[in-house]
C-alpha cells in the first residue's frame, strides 16, 4: 500500500510529493503574471545579491515530519513477523485466533486508514499540518498499548483499527507537510521521502520481528516510534501555507525564515504564494458544476481505475504475509530471512524510483510496471502450482524470491507511487478535495478486501489460484492504462483539463 498523495478540504487544491504547484489562471484566461517572469523559489535577488534558501532546515523538517511514515510502515510490516495464521502471535500472547480471525488482525488496520482519509484533510486545516500530526500520537499510542496488553483477540481487533487510524492520518498528512515547506526545485525529492521511510517501517518491522522472536517485544518497540516522532517533530515549523491561508502573513513569514535561512528574503515568495491563493479565491466554482465536466469525469474512472487495479495486483497481501508466502514455499530460505530480503528489495527500489520518476513518462512507467507485474504473479501461480502438485521446484524453493522481489520493484517504479502523483494532474482545482480524498479512502477499503480475504482465497483456490486472480487483475490493468490513462508529464493543468474534455 503506498498512499503518497494529500487533499485537504473541499474545494482546495492537493498537494502531491512530487508534483510542482500547478500554475493558476487568471480572470482572462491567461497564465498569471508571475509564472511568465520565471520567479524561481530556490533564489532571490536581495540587495542587488543574489541569495540562495538554505535547503538543510527543509530537509530536517521533511526527515522529522517523515519519522511518523516509520510508525505507519511498522504497522503495516506487524502482522508478517506474526507467521502462517498469526501462530507467533498465539505462542507470544497465549491467546488463541483462528484463521478467520487472523485475516481481520491483519486487515483493520486497513479498514482504520480508510475511515480517517477525509477527516484528517479537515483536521489539518483547522489546526493546522503539524498538530494534526502531533495529535495523531495519541491513538497510535492507545491502539499500541491495545496491542501489548492484549487479553483477547477482540483487544487486537481494535487495536489494530487504532493504529491504523493513525497511519492512515499520516499517510495524508506527512506529504501534505513536506510539499508545503519545501522549494518548488526540491519537493519531488523531498515527497519522496515519505514512500522510502514508510518502507523502512515495514523493513524495520521485518528485521525485528526475526531478530527477537517475541511479537509482545515488537509491539513495545513499535509504540515507542510514533513518541520519537513527537519529540522530534514538536521542534518544527508549521508550514507557510498554512499560515497564509489562516491570514497571518507574519507567522507565515517566521516560518519561512526558519525553513530558507535568516538572510533569505521571503518577501517575494509571499507574495507569490498570496496571489497564488487570492487567484484561487477568485475563479473558484461550486463543486456541483465542476463534477459535472467531461474532464471531472473521465479523472474519476482513471482515479478509481488506478486505484483499484493498484491494490487488486497484491502488493498488500504481499507486505501484509510475505512471512506467510514463504513459508508456504519451503524452507530453502528461512522465511523470516526470505521476507527481511524482499524489505531490503522494496527499500532500494523506492530509493532509485524516487530518482526516474520524474524524468520519465506517467504512462511508459504504468505500462512497464503492471506487465511485468503481471508476468511475475502468473509465474508465483506457477511455482506454487508445481510446489503443491509435482516436484518441478523441490531442488530450488528459494525460486520464489526472485519473482516477488522483481513484483516490488518495479511496483515500486510504476504502480506504486503514479497512481499517486497523478491525482492533482488529473483533476482541477475545484473537485480536487473531494475527488481526491474519495479516491484515497477507496484505496484502502480495496486494500482491506484484498488483505482481509487473501487467506479465504488461498483456502478456497490455493496459493497459486490466488496470484493468477491478481495476474487477471494486472492484464485487465494494463487494458485500462493503455487505452485510458492519459501521458501528464510537463503539462499544465489546463492542457490536461481541455485534453480529458475531449471526445
Amino acid at each position: 500500500m503506498m498512499t503518497n498523495c494529500t487533499w485537504e478540504a473541499e474545494n482546495t487544491a492537493p498537494t502531491c510529493s512530487n508534483d510542482e504547484r500547478t500554475p493558476l489562471l487568471s480572470a482572462s484566461g491567461q497564465q498569471d503574471s508571475m509564472d511568465k517572469v520565471g520567479i524561481s523559489q530556490q533564489t532571490l535577488v536581495s540587495n542587488g545579491s543574489i541569495v540562495k534558501a538554505k535547503r538543510l532546515p527543509q530537509y530536517l523538517a521533511c526527515i522529522a515530519a517523515t519519522l511518523g511514515a516509520v510508525a505507519a510502515g511498522m504497522v503495516l510490516g506487524w502482522t508478517s513477523p506474526a507467521g502462517k495464521d498469526g501462530v507467533n502471535l498465539i505462542a507470544d500472547y497465549g491467546i488463541h485466533t483462528t484463521a478467520e480471525e487472523f485475516s481481520w488482525v491483519g486487515s483493520l488496520s486497513t479498514l482504520g486508514a480508510g475511515a480517517i482519509c477525509i477527516p484528517i484533510g479537515i483536521l489539518a486545516d483547522k489546526i493546522g499540518r503539524k498538530y494534526a500530526m502531533l495529535l495523531m500520537v495519541v491513538p497510535f499510542s492507545v491502539g499500541w498499548l491495545l496491542i501489548i496488553f492484549s487479553n483477547s483477540v477482540l483487544m487486537f481487533f481494535f487495536g489494530r483499527f487504532i493504529t491504523g487510524l493513525s497511519a492512515g492520518a499520516f499517510c495524508v498528512a506527512a506529504p501534505l507537510y513536506t510539499s508545503e515547506i519545501a522549494e518548488s526545485e526540491i519537493r519531488g525529492t523531498l515527497g519522496s521521502y515519505f514512500q522510502l521511510m514508510l518502507t523502512v517501517g515495514i523493513l524495520l518491522s521485518y528485521f525485528l520481528g526475526w531478530a527477537i522472536h517475541n511479537m509482545k517485544i515488537l509491539s513495545i518497540i513499535s509504540g515507542i516510534v510514533p513518541l520519537i516522532f513527537f519529540g522530534v517533530f514538536f521542534f518544527m515549523p508549521e508550514t507557510p501555507i498554512y499560515h497564509l491561508k489562516k491570514g497571518d502573513e507574519e507567522a507565515a513569514r517566521k516560518s519561512w525564515i526558519r525553513l530558507r535561512g535568516n538572510h533569505y528574503d521571503v518577501e517575494t515568495e509571499l507574495q507569490m504564494e498570496r496571489e497564488a491563493l487570492d487567484n484561487a479565491s477568485r475563479n473558484n466554482v461550486s463543486f456541483m458544476d465542476a463534477i459535472k465536466t467531461r474532464a471531472a469525469k473521465k479523472g474519476l474512472v482513471i482515479a478509481f481505475g488506478l486505484m483499484l487495479f493498484q491494490q487488486m495486483s497484491g502488493v498488500n497481501a504481499i507486505i501484509f504475509y510475505s512471512s506467510d508466502i514463504f513459508t508456504q514455499a519451503g524452507n530453502a530460505i528461512p522465511p523470516d530471512v526470505a521476507t527481511i530480503i524482499v524489505g531490503v528489495v522494496q527499500v532500494i527500489s523506492v530509493f532509485f524510483g524516487s530518482l526516474f520518476v520524474d524524468k520519465l513518462g506517467r504512462r511508459l512507467l504504468l505500462l512497464a510496471s503492471i506487465s511485468i507485474m503481471f508476468l511475475t504473479t502468473l509465474i508465483l501461480g506457477v511455482y506454487f502450482y508445481c510446489i503443491e502438485n509435482n516436484n518441478a521446484f523441490d531442488d530450488i524453493t528459494w525460486f520464489a524470491l526472485i519473482p516477488l522481489c522483481l513484483f516490488l520493484v518495479v511496483f515500486s517504479l510504476g504502480f506504486g507511487p503514479i497512481p499517486w502523483m497523478m491525482m492533482p494532474e488529473i483533476f482541477a482545482p475545484e473537485v480536487k478535495g473531494i475527488a481526491g480524498s474519495s479516491a484515497c479512502l477507496f484505496n484502502w477499503l480495496v486494500a482491506f478486501v484484498v488483505t482481509k480475504f487473501y487467506t479465504n482465497m488461498t483456502a478456497a483456490v490455493h496459493g497459486y489460484g490466488t496470484f493468477w486472480i491478481f495476474s487477471g487483475f494486472c492484464v485487465v490493468g494494463t487494458i485500462f492504462v493503455y487505452l485510458l490513462v492519459p501521458e501528464t508529464k510537463n503539462k499544465t493543468l489546463d492542457q490536461i483539463q481541455r485534453e480529458l474534455n475531449q471526445d
